[in-house]
């Protein structure tokens, strides 16, 4: 996850901890909701990561089958 979607995230989660107008409920809901992003979050970069490291594998064994 970059620097600053963990910063963004963690001000929206400043925010709704501080709130005054969400109830008690609310409030753990839209924790929970944040915390499940921070984690697709991550998993998309760790894909990324590693679909870029396969790619950059696979690239001279397709070239090498005449394939590309």
């Amino acid at each position: 996850m970059s620097a600053s979607n963990s910063s963004h995230l963690e001000s929206i989660k400043e925010a709704v901890h501080s709130s005054e107008i969400l109830t008690n409920e609310e409030k753990s809901s839209s924790v929970q909701i944040i915390e499940e992003w921070v984690i697709e979050d991550k998993a998309m970069s760790l894909l990324s990561e590693q679909l870029l490291a396969v790619s950059s594998g696979i690239k001279p064994l397709l070239a090498e089958l005449g394939l590309i």
